[in-house]
């Protein structure tokens, strides 16, 4: 019941298909791990070379590096800077959109601070209650 009042009372009820069909794809688009590190990595280090990133990126492929930052790219998260130098030098940063991303996924870092050990304690329940 709470989440029905949170969502009716938070967002319009005559949301346009296209406005929900793209809170949607950018959700899915979120949620996957990688997008979720790399933003994280370029919150707390700013601008960082392809290669800086692939190191504080740990067990990301080189791979699936370039193809989230490409997405992130995409969406208007990240922005890719590339210097006319040899060899060439690309850095990313996040965009003005990407910093409030940022921003908003901090409430989660907060959430799991004040939640943590709660989260704990229903786990170790749930684990004693199925054995």
């Amino acid at each position: 019941k709470r989440a029905e009042s949170y969502k009716a009372r938070d967002y319009p009820k005559d949301v346009s298909p296209g406005v929900e069909g793209l809170v949607r794809e950018m959700i899915s688009g979120f949620a996957d791990k990688w997008t979720v590190v790399i933003l994280d990595t370029l919150w707390d280090e700013g601008t960082l070379r392809f290669s800086e990133l692939s190191r504080q990126v740990t067990g990301i492929s080189q791979k699936m590096l370039t193809q989230t930052l490409r997405r992130m790219e995409r969406d208007g998260l990240v922005v890719r800077k590339l210097y006319a130098s040899v060899p060439p030098r690309v850095e990313y940063s996040l965009s003005p959109l990407g910093l409030t991303l940022g921003a908003a996924f901090c409430n989660v870092w907060i959430w799991a601070v004040e939640n943590h050990d709660a989260v704990i304690e229903a786990r170790q329940a749930f684990d004693a209650s199925s054995t």
